[in-house]
């Protein structure tokens, strides 16, 4: 329940989710003020920008809607299937151009702000106007590239996991952000739908736990492989021959990376995971893994040290029986691991001691280079040990 707790803080201008601060640890709970107000308190700020990625590619991207009519919705039984939204970022072929897309609709950055209490139409236009380092449709570089599912936090719309997909498919993945049904503050539909976090409800309620969430987002990315990787795969996703089944990795924040978890105990496919600062639910088997590599990456405070608040951590290390990390990092909160550290220092709200610039760099080091070094086979220094050039990540072990 902790990271469902964190992941509730509302402590995110433009992607927390609208549960009650309540829910969290006093620490943990942002107040909230008009856009406008926030912007003028703290005026000498960078724009309201991701760093571009850094890989050889430049990046296509697709958006997806898939349904899986096999089962009914969890939140919702009445809904017709268990719907995803899932952006596709992936390797452009040199030279191709195509519409840039964007960061997020107005719709849904509408939806999301007006959740916490901002409804100030150019705090909107400013969030769905960022750039999103990506061309609508392109061609795909030649070769088969790995798959990188992301999963992000309760509540919380897949559009925060922009910059980590971009950097991904920047240096040769195929990565599939996932927003899964009812389960985020808004995720907008080809047809005109907004679906709010009825889970959200369940959860506040009582009627759900963090397992009940974890194993519909497992039963999602078997759905997701299936149409990825499986004989129709190109009538999903035109481009899915550029992907290489045999190498599928899933990484998530807060729940997502709890299902990353989850989605390996239920999937054989998914070859690597990695939790970026979620509690588990799910308990490990006396197999663990099955050998599989698992990287946890977290904050380095009370709650994600050994021995620390959340006792999920302690428990699934000593499960987990293949290559494994535990990484914190100094200065970081909750969403550190995601876009948020440019939208609190853009609209002057409290976040973690690292400057934005070092959180996104430090997330996209690690990640990059566990992905590199499981799928790829590429051995990455940075995972043996501490590094000069990331001081603030330290290796635990417990």
């Amino acid at each position: 329940m902790i990271a469902l707790r964190r992941a509730a803080a509302a402590a995110l201008l433009a992607c927390a989710v609208a549960l009650p601060a309540t829910a969290l640890p006093a620490h943990a709970a942002t107040p909230l003020a008009p856009a406008a107000s926030l912007r003028a308190a703290a005026p000498a700020v960078p724009a309201l920008e991701l760093p571009a990625p850094t890989g050889r590619f430049a990046v296509g991207s697709s958006v997806l809607h898939l349904v899986d009519r096999s089962r009914p919705d969890p939140w919702v039984p009445t809904a017709d299937g268990r719907e995803l939204m899932v952006t596709m970022h992936y390797p452009a072929a040199r030279g191709t151009q195509g519409p840039p897309a964007p960061y997020v609709s107005e719709e849904v950055a509408r939806t999301v702000l007006s959740g916490v209490g901002v409804t100030d139409p150019a705090a909107v236009k400013a969030v769905a106007g960022m750039t999103a380092y990506s061309s609508v449709d392109v061609r795909p570089a030649p070769g088969r590239h790995p798959l990188v599912v992301l999963s992000p936090g309760f509540g919380v719309p897949r559009f925060t996991l922009t910059n980590l997909a971009t950097e991904l498919a920047s240096r040769g993945y195929a990565v599939a952000s996932v927003d899964h049904a009812y389960e985020a503050s808004a995720i907008a539909l080809p047809d005109g739908r907004t679906l709010g976090c009825v889970a959200c409800e369940a959860l506040e309620a009582g009627r759900i736990k963090g397992a009940d969430v974890t194993a519909a987002r497992a039963a999602d990315v078997r759905f997701l492989l299936d149409r990825l990787t499986g004989p129709r795969a190109v009538a999903t996703w035109p481009y899915a021959r550029t992907i290489d089944r045999s190498r599928v990795g899933m990484a998530g924040h807060s729940i997502g990376g709890a299902a990353a978890a989850a989605a390996m105990l239920a999937d054989r496919r998914v070859d690597a995971g990695l939790n970026m600062d979620g509690s588990f639910h799910d308990t490990l088997p006396a197999g663990g893994l099955g050998g599989r590599p698992f990287l946890m990456l977290g904050t380095d405070d009370e709650m994600h040290r050994p021995g620390g608040i959340d006792k999920t951590w302690d428990t699934t290390w000593r499960a987990l029986d293949g290559w494994k990390r535990w990484l914190t990092v100094t200065g970081a909160d909750h969403f550190t691991f995601t876009d948020a550290p440019v939208l609190q220092r853009y609209f002057g709200l409290p976040a973690g001691d690292i400057p934005a610039d070092r959180a996104l760099a430090v997330t996209r080091a690690y990640v990059t280079a566990f992905f590199d070094q499981q799928l790829r086979g590429l051995p990455q220094p940075l995972l043996a040990g501490p590094s000069p050039l990331h001081p603030e990540v330290h290796f635990q072990q417990p």
